[in-house]
């Protein structure tokens, strides 16, 4: 399917050349006829495709001498063809050579990979670092072992696990990508200077695609592996919708300016949303229909183990300034308030998690009820659902005296 993708490609640019008057009808009579029409069509591909700092006069300029027909109009035309093209890759020039013309035009197309590729370039395709995927990693230990079985998949059979594995990795790696970028965002804002994008490794290319369209490379590549949904693409918005909601409190709690509780109750549920893509994912992969009843009573849960994960995590967020449920409360109700007006939101998602729980298969309630107890165990948390307690912990009505006495 990708050969023929770039086969296709390759026979447009045939197209659009002979069109444009630069081959003549009969271009085709005869091998050697055949043999400058790909060599033309390609070269015409290898100078639409972007090659480090030249732009389209200054590749004229070089190669003017040889193809005086070729326009920067007619080029331009080919370059925004291609950019709509899916399979858009910067490519290099191939080979003449005594091949047949079938197997020429194979290496013309399979061999369209430009060795200089642009950094700028390689922000706009799905890539991800061993950070990341080192950072993802527990996030897929806990999926399997909490998710498979509503899929009725054995965490105990390798196959089960390697079978979906290459997909769910690189799917919640990039997602953590994205996620370290967004943070060194949100953590500018309790700094007491700016800190500068080099400092970090990242540069004004990478925030631009964080707060513009963060997920759109990673949409592309499902989507060209045929695992895109209507529910997957929703799930990516409302990744960004959190990405940005995280900005937008964590900046004005640093600032203290008031903080909407919509926002804050919207971006605690947003922010399980790589589970849920996830999940869907695994969905499509099995080749099987969404289980409504399923993901309803896993987004409650997701809620009430982001929380647990929120008070866990507190002092450490306060530091980071990270987005936490128990920092925006503080904020918003006061430091005496706080805790009474979350547990009033614990509660509430408790009463629909035991609700809902009653309608699931019985042996399903059990095996997951015991995953509970499991990650509450081994997590050492003192809080969560439904096993053990919740423990809110001392808030901290000072953050920035509280960062400022843990740099001492």
């Amino acid at each position: 399917m990708e050969e023929l993708r770039r086969l296709e490609k390759f026979q447009s640019v045939v197209s659009a050349v002979t069109s444009h008057g630069l081959l003549s009808s009969s271009s085709s009579s005869s091998a050697s006829d055949s043999t400058s029409s790909r060599f033309l069509s390609n070269l015409v591909l290898f100078l639409a495709q972007p090659c480090g700092e030249l732009d389209v006069d200054s590749k004229l300029a070089l190669v003017s001498e040889f193809l005086p027909k070729i326009s920067g109009p007619f080029l331009e035309e080919i370059s925004k063809s291609l950019e709509r093209d899916d399979e858009a890759k910067p490519v290099k020039t191939s080979s003449c050579s005594t091949e047949s013309p079938k197997s020429n035009v194979k290496r013309s197309v399979m061999d369209n990979a430009d060795l200089y590729t642009s950094q700028k370039h390689q922000q706009v395709v799905a890539m991800v670092g061993l950070d990341a995927m080192k950072r993802a990693n527990s996030t897929l230990e806990d999926f399997s072992r909490s998710y498979f079985m509503f899929h009725r998949l054995d965490i105990n059979e390798p196959q089960s696990i390697f079978r979906f594995l290459p997909v769910l990795s690189f799917t919640e790696s990039y997602i953590y990508q994205i996620d370290a970028l967004n943070e060194k965002i949100v953590n500018e804002s309790a700094c007491a200077s700016q800190v500068t994008c080099s400092s970090h490794g990242w540069n004004a290319e990478s925030r631009v695609l964080i707060e513009a369209n963060p997920l759109k490379p990673l949409e592309d590549l499902l989507e060209r592996e045929g695992l895109l949904t209507e529910r997957i693409q929703q799930e990516f918005k409302s990744g960004e919708e959190y990405w940005a909601l995280e900005r937008k409190l964590c900046h004005a709690l640093s600032k203290k300016n008031k903080i909407c509780l919509e926002d804050v109750m919207r971006a605690i549920h947003l922010k399980s949303f790589d589970y849920r893509v996830l999940n869907l994912l695994l969905y499509k992969l099995r080749g099987e229909g969404v289980n409504e009843l399923h993901m309803d009573f896993l987004s409650i849960s997701e809620f009430l183990v982001e929380v647990a994960d929120d008070l866990f995590d507190y002092e450490d967020d306060v530091l980071e300034n990270s987005f936490n449920v128990l920092r925006m409360f503080v904020g918003i109700f006061g430091s005496a308030n706080a805790p009474t007006e979350l547990a009033k939101r614990i509660s509430e998602a408790e009463e629909k998690y035991e609700e809902i729980m009653k309608s699931l298969d019985p042996h399903l309630s059990s095996n997951y009820q015991r995953r509970c107890e499991d990650a509450t165990r081994e997590g050492g948390k003192t809080s969560g659902h439904p096993m053990g307690t919740w423990n809110i912990p001392a808030v901290i009505s000072d953050e920035e005296a509280y960062r400022a006495a843990a740099q001492r």
